[in-house]
């Protein structure tokens, strides 16, 4: 095995990754919900949750099997190769099939036909996927690469959103920049692939030894974009845009944390792929009970806290005008705890173990749910009843992969320390919830409970001797001590 990338390092990288989809958005949303106002952010939602549809029959199941097919095969360029060049062909040749019916979808469609230029614009997302391969990038652990020149490109779409969105018909131009900031920074992906494989075509290609695993994972993905996309196409079609404008709201927090909560597991899918591949099934295990405990501890004082400053977190982020948004994210947000787990048991656990079918049939299961609370409840209560069908779909897919998983990850459950992270987050609210009396702007407020709640969560931890913080308390502060030190002598 060649040197591994340093955990940390990628887990470090992962976060900021997956960070700087929804921070881009979070910066630009306050500015662009005054001038959009809720039904121009909506329409773009609603293009966007189309074309994920679109998108998901492209890309098959390959973003998740990729990444295990390409780890397994990491030290072997040859083979390496050989991998590459057949899920990228398979990639191509499904994309061009499914921009034919999109296209004519497109023009037979009423409410697509209407905004075809935004659909036309958020559909070179099905492109830009398919040039990126970034399920090798991920395969071979080149986080800080992947990371770094997506936040270039996330930092000029910011630049743009400011000069370019002024009023409220410019909401095409939104749509634009915000594809452009997310995916533009693929080709750079497609042009660096000669550093890792071979661009000369191999031949004799075996494109059925991958089919059967891909059109599993491809079932994963639908299930998996059903009940989470759902949501927002129902909300589109039965309540209208302006509707979808406040959902959207509400989940722009939610996203930004979900991708803090389940940036460990990420990255140690390669890992633990690896690790199985070798027969190293103590690592599995050992980086397994690590990620449960991480999600534990940092997930729940997460939804804790903006379930309690929802209010402030809204205003800010998207002005008076959005407080039906306020409820909707309050609802949603138990989220992070259930998509964090179900992150690590099926994703990091189940997937390397090759029992992808298992965590098929958990998201079917969530994915009905979603469908059938969707429909009751979104045209009696809009986003805060899709908000709930989201939760109840998170919650049965987190059952429904701990019972296929049990006998592994009881002990691991067991040894959570539950009542000291109650303990600490009751605290930390407690005295986080006096801010609320200061009548200072939304923003300020955020920023001081914030530093409290955090601040006296982390102590009392720290405090109560919580294995996995003392021991990332001891890696960074070591290396900070151990830095300081030799720069003193």
């Amino acid at each position: 095995m060649k040197k591994q990338k340093s955990l940390t390092v990628n887990v470090i990288m992962n976060t900021l990754l997956s960070m700087s989809a929804f921070i881009f958005p979070l910066i630009t949303f306050p500015y662009v919900s005054r001038v959009l106002l809720n039904v121009g952010t909506g329409k773009v939602s609603f293009a966007n949750g189309i074309i994920a549809y679109f998108a998901l029959f492209a890309q098959l199941g390959i973003p998740t099997y990729g990444i295990r097919a390409c780890a397994k095969v990491r030290d072997d360029k040859e083979k390496l190769t050989k991998v590459v060049q057949e899920l990228l062909i398979i990639n191509t040749a499904i994309s061009i099939l499914v921009y034919i019916v999109f296209l004519v979808a497109l023009f037979t469609v009423p409410k697509m036909r209407n905004d075809s230029t935004l659909f036309l614009i958020t559909s070179s997302t099905i492109f830009f996927n398919v040039i990126g391969v970034e399920w090798m990038y991920k395969g071979l652990e080149q986080y800080t690469y992947i990371t770094v020149r997506s936040i270039i490109f996330k930092f000029i779409g910011v630049i743009l959103m400011f000069i370019l969105v002024k009023d409220q018909t410019d909401y095409v131009c939104y749509g634009f920049i915000t594809i452009f900031a997310a995916s533009a920074s693929n080709i750079f992906n497609i042009i660096n692939l000669h550093k890792y494989i071979s661009l000369k075509p191999v031949g004799n290609y075996d494109f059925k030894q991958h089919l059967k695993a891909v059109v599993v994972f491809f079932a994963m993905s639908c299930a998996t974009t059903i009940y989470t996309n759902l949501d927002t196409v129902m909300i589109g079609f039965i309540k209208g845009a302006g509707e979808n404008g406040y959902y959207n709201a509400a989940i722009r927090i939610k996203s930004i944390l979900v991708s803090i909560v389940t940036s460990l597991g990420a990255v140690l899918l390669p890992r633990a792929s690896y690790y199985l591949g070798n027969n190293l099934i103590g690592e599995f295990k050992k980086i397994s009970a690590k990620a449960i405990n991480f999600v534990f501890i940092i997930a729940i004082p997460m939804l804790v806290y903006f379930m309690l400053f929802a209010n402030e977190s809204i205003h800010f982020l998207a002005g008076d005008a959005f407080d039906n948004s306020i409820l909707p994210m309050q609802i949603i947000m138990p989220t992070l705890l259930f998509i964090g787990l179900t992150n690590i048991m099926g994703i990091q656990m189940l997937v390397p173990l090759g029992r992808e079918k298992c965590v098929l049939y958990s998201e079917i299961a969530g994915a009905i749910t979603d469908l059938v609370l969707n429909a009751i409840l979104i045209p009696f209560i809009g986003a805060a009843g899709a908000a709930i069908g989201t939760v109840a779909a998170e919650a049965v897919v987190m059952v429904v992969q701990y019972i296929y998983l049990k006998d592994e990850v009881k002990p691991i459950f067991v040894e959570i320390r539950y009542g000291l992270i109650a303990i600490a987050t009751i605290m930390s609210a407690g005295v986080a919830l006096l801010t609320k009396m200061l009548s200072w702007h939304p923003f300020f407020i955020l920023v001081v409970s914030a530093i409290i709640f955090f601040g006296i969560y982390a102590l009392v931890l720290t405090v109560g001797r919580e294995p996995l913080v003392l021991e990332l308390e001891d890696k960074f502060l070591g290396r900070f001590l151990k830095k300081w030190k030799t720069k003193k002598d």
